[in-house]
Formats: C-alpha cells, structure tokens, sequence
C-alpha cells in the first residue's frame, strides 16, 4: 500500500523502505532482549526481497513467490543426495547457542536475560529458521502477500470471492494428502538425507496449504456481517500489531522468567494458555482505549515518523 501510493506521486518507495527495514531490526532488538527467538530481526532481513521485486510484473512477481514457496534448498539438498548417496545435510552450529540461552532464561537477574537473549537468542531464531525452511517461505509469504495487493484480492469485490473460493478448495485439497504423507514420511524412507530435505519441504507444503485454508476461509466468512461483527473488535490490536508484539514480551517475560514472578518452571500448558488469554484480554481493552483516544499506537507512530523523518540540508 505504501509502495502503490508513493508510485502515484511518482515517487520510488524501495530507500526509504529499506531505511523502514533498518528501524524495524532497532526494534527487534528491544523485543528480543525480553524474548529470546523473537521474529522482527527475521522479517527485517527477509523483508529486502519485497525492494527486489518492487518494480516486477504481476507475473514474475507470482513467478517468483512460486519459486521461493518450493522451498529451494531443501530441493537442493534432495537432488546432492540423488547424485552422491555420500551426501550429508550441513549442520548448523546452534546446541551451544540454546545451552547459553537457556542459562539466561533460568537465571533470576534482568541482565543475565537481556545478555544472553540478545547476545544468543538472534543468531538461534535465524538458525532456526534457516534448519526448518521457514526463512524461504517467509520470502514467498511476503513476495506473494505483495502479489495479492497488487491484484486488490484483499479488497471485497467479485473477483477477488471467487478467487479466494478457488483457493480454499485447493488448499483443502491438497492438506489432506500433504498431511498424511508428512506424518508418515519418516517411516517410508529411510535415508536421513532424504528426510531431512525432501521430508521438510513436505512438512512446509503442508503448514502453507493449512495457511491458504484459514486465509481463504477468513477472507470469505468475514463477509458476513455476524462474522465481522465477531471479529471486528481485532482491529484495535492489529492496528497497534508492533505495539502488542513487543508489549507482549515484556509482560510475558516479566511473568515467566526469574527475575519477575518467575512463574515459567511451575506451571504446566494449561495454565499458561490461562495467563496468556488473561494477559491478552487486559491487552485488548486497552489497545481499544488507546486507539480511540489516539489513532494509532505508540510504536507504529514512532516507526511512522521515523520512517519519514527527512535530513536537514545546509
């Protein structure tokens, strides 16, 4: 939307998106010294790919996130062990990463969690991400989200009801057969190689098909206006979505890690989904305030300005 309006002043959007980028990884850096493993560091990287493809036909544009949702590499490590049966998937140096992690998650001071969240909880999201596909699809995610505003499929129009029809009939489609052969690779292959490659590009096939199925069916239920009615209060959070993200760090980590209540090592899933949704709904009521009284939240004010924000010239 920014690109598309910044296009009809005749202006390129592509610097000072990147400068957007830069500020975004300020901000995963504050997120991610009370979360380790937190994912703005991950988008602001990834992110550059949307500056590639700015200029791109729809059709390449399609092309192009088509390609990266293939998941690549993974095809690539699949093919090596195709042409030498001696190939090994590298291994991506993280265990002594999470051991350091970890002893500041368990420790009871704020600087011991901070240090190593940010010194080690980075480099581990990144790790992670790269090991199991994500960071590709990620990619593909934001080349293709770019794709369907290009089209208007986010705006309620004819076209874009049958497309997203289309789309929740394929994506159904295609889970069901993706889900089992996912859950069974393992035991029908037995080279490690093979599991490791081609097995995880199935598994990404099959969270990106249970992906289209919850966007599709979204995007169509909600032009019921029961359903909009239902939802409609998720407004307030996704208009302050940077602030709700670092802010629920900060309460989560003040709430699980030793140097707050220190709740994290006595209390089981249940209970933290409990805290969580209690966490959530005094986080909802107050974005609801907020955003009626400012119209728009802290974060995304200061990202505003400083996305805009214009050298002085002698």
């Amino acid at each position: 939307m920014m690109y598309r309006k910044q296009a009809k002043a005749g202006v390129d959007f592509g610097g000072r998106f990147f400068w957007r980028l830069i500020l975004l990884v300020g901000f995963a850096i504050v997120n991610g010294a009370f979360f380790p493993g937190e994912i703005l560091s991950l988008y602001a990287m990834v992110g550059v790919v949307l500056i590639l493809v700015r200029g791109w036909s729809s059709n390449f544009v399609l092309l192009a996130a088509f390609l990266l949702l293939l998941q690549p590499i993974e095809l690539w490590h699949y093919v090596q062990s195709l042409i030498d049966p001696d190939y090994v998937l590298p291994v991506l140096p993280t265990g002594n990463l999470w051991r350091m992690l970890k002893e500041g998650q368990l420790s009871d001071s704020f600087f011991d969690l901070v240090k190593s969240n940010t010194l080690y909880g980075h480099k581990v999201t990144f790790y992670w991400s790269l090991q199991v596909g994500r960071t590709v699809q990620t990619a593909g995610l934001f080349v293709l989200g770019y794709w369907l505003g290009i089209k208007d499929l986010f705006v309620i129009s004819n076209a874009s009801i049958r497309f997203w029809k289309r789309m929740l009939v394929v994506a159904a489609i295609a889970f069901i057969p993706l889900y089992f052969l996912g859950e069974n690779f393992a035991a029908l292959v037995e080279t490690k190689v093979v599991v490791g490659s081609l097995g995880k590009a199935i598994t990404m096939y099959q969270n990106l098909s249970f992906t289209f199925v919850l966007v599709s069916g979204f995007m169509l239920l909600y032009q019921y206006g029961g359903f909009r009615k239902l939802v409609g209060g998720l407004r307030y959070v996704g208009r302050m979505s940077l602030t709700a993200y670092v802010l629920q760090s900060i309460l989560g980590s003040f709430v699980f890690f030793g140097y707050g209540l220190g709740l994290g090592p006595h209390v089981r899933h249940t209970v933290s989904l409990g805290i969580g949704i209690v966490l959530w709904i005094i986080q909802f009521y107050f974005f609801k305030w907020w955003i009626n009284k400012y119209g728009q939240g802290p974060l995304e004010k200061l990202w505003h300005r400083l996305t805009w924000i214009q050298l002085k010239k002698d």
